[in-house]
């Protein structure tokens, strides 16, 4: 039975159970109220007690009465102890108490029966002030006198009654507090998979919390689902298609060795073939997976960057690696290398050399690779970044490559959980900032 409660009780909406949570407080705080109304009702002295009580309203009575109309509140000031207290009032202002004390009535009644014909009254205080038994009874001429008085054995009801008004707050907060927890607990899972929206298979997430919630994280699911399979769809595609144009540029490759071709033309369509196969691997780099699943390898990177500088400099350019000697930390060698590879061949490329130092920075590794050529316009550094665009515009251009490079420096300096920095030398000439932590999860 609990079991199908607390079920139903998650599948409600979050309105419902605002609702479920009132109604439970507004039971609880009634229950507490007849339980208190009932031990109020039944309530009763010592014999000892209640002969004191019944003795001293019937000497407060007698008194009062033979007392003069103008003297009897100095009389109840001279009858009043710290135990008992009497207050003389006019006949209209009678206050009765909400929690009738009728069984203790009876029993004082019983002991003095001349109080009776005073229309007695006893309540329980509702806030222990000069007493926490109160009460009332009427002189021959209808003024109303007022008491209040001590009772040890009452302080059980003036405990239940001071609970009986603070339960249902506590109740109510505890109750706010853990329908906001379990509200929030699956809106937590729901923005940690946000963040990881589009960076590998979908993880999804468990279907908890109010029907709201339940649906937004079901749309969320699905949308997952979706971008998933359009990654899928499209990285397929594209390498299908890099595949497939790799055939026919070989066969035309095949054909150019053929003596009968102009040795001009031969040389224009090799230079051209070259340039598209330099594309598409270029786009078969970036839209081939993010390498995720290929595991961590100890290696030297300040060995690998010289290695990419001596053969950079093997080939007739202006290469040259300044830093330490060794540097070992644990990365996926294969995206490392190639975004160094495209570092160093944009500086060459577009800047004319290139100047690759390696060091240690604030507990991680900087890879600096710069040249002295004229730099990126300021308003286009953020626009190199982005994939298959291009800086030079012209359409004679002799650029090779479709916009590639930096973004797939940038994805692989991200899978290391590093940075990548670009930037103006003040000086002059361009440079590209990788820093990577020395230890990766």
């Amino acid at each position: 039975m609990l079991h199908k409660v607390i079920t139903l009780f998650r599948r409600m909406g979050l309105p419902e159970r605002l609702f479920a949570a009132f109604v439970l407080v507004v039971v609880i705080e009634f229950a507490a109220n007849c339980f208190l109304f009932d031990r109020v009702n039944s309530f009763e002295l010592r014999r000892d007690d209640a002969d004191r009580i019944a003795e001293n309203l019937v000497l407060a009575q007698r008194t009062l009465e033979h007392a003069d109309k103008e003297e009897r509140g100095a009389v109840a000031q001279v009858l009043s102890t710290k135990r008992f207290t009497l207050i003389l009032t006019a006949p209209d202002d009678r206050r009765r108490g909400s929690l009738g004390l009728s069984n203790l009535r009876s029993q004082v009644v019983e002991i003095e029966p001349e109080l009776a014909v005073a229309d007695l009254e006893l309540h329980l205080e509702e806030m222990p002030g000069k007493g926490n038994i109160g009460g009332s009874f009427r002189l021959k001429d209808r003024s109303v006198v007022r008491f209040h008085t001590h009772a040890s054995a009452a302080w059980k009801l003036t405990a239940g009654r001071v609970a009986s008004l603070i339960l249902p707050t506590l109740l109510l907060i505890a109750l706010a507090w853990l329908l906001v927890r379990t509200t929030l607990r699956p809106l937590r899972n729901l923005i940690g998979a946000t963040r990881h929206l589009g960076s590998g298979p979908p993880q999804p997430v468990p279907e908890r919390g109010p029907d709201e919630l339940r649906e937004l994280i079901r749309a969320l699911n699905e949308m997952q689902a979706r971008i998933h399979q359009s990654l899928v769809d499209r990285t397929q595609t594209m390498l299908a298609i890099g595949h497939d144009l790799k055939t026919p540029l070989s066969r035309m490759r095949l054909r150019l060795d053929d003596e009968t071709v102009d040795p001009e033309v031969r040389e224009g369509l090799t230079h051209d073939i070259d340039e598209m196969r330099l594309l598409l691997d270029s786009i078969q780099a970036y839209v081939d997976s993010d390498g995720k699943s290929i595991p961590r390898e100890l290696i030297d990177l300040a060995v690998m960057a010289e290695t990419l500088v001596d053969t950079a400099a093997d080939h007739g350019a202006d290469a040259t690696y300044v830093g330490i000697s060794s540097l070992t930390l644990k990365v996926r060698p294969v995206p490392v290398r190639r975004a160094l590879s495209n570092l160093i061949e944009n500086a060459i490329h577009y800047g004319g050399n290139a100047r690759v130092i390696v060091r240690r920075y604030e507990g991680g590794a900087e890879i600096v690779v710069e040249d002295d050529g004229p730099g990126i316009p300021e308003d286009r550094i953020a626009d190199a970044l982005q994939p298959f665009v291009r800086l030079d515009t012209s359409r004679a251009r002799d650029t090779a490559g479709m916009g590639l490079g930096l973004a797939i420096v940038r994805k692989a300096v991200r899978m290391e959980n590093g940075t990548l920095d670009l930037r103006n030398r003040p000086e002059g000439g361009f440079s590209a900032i990788i820093r990577l932590p020395l230890t990766t999860d």
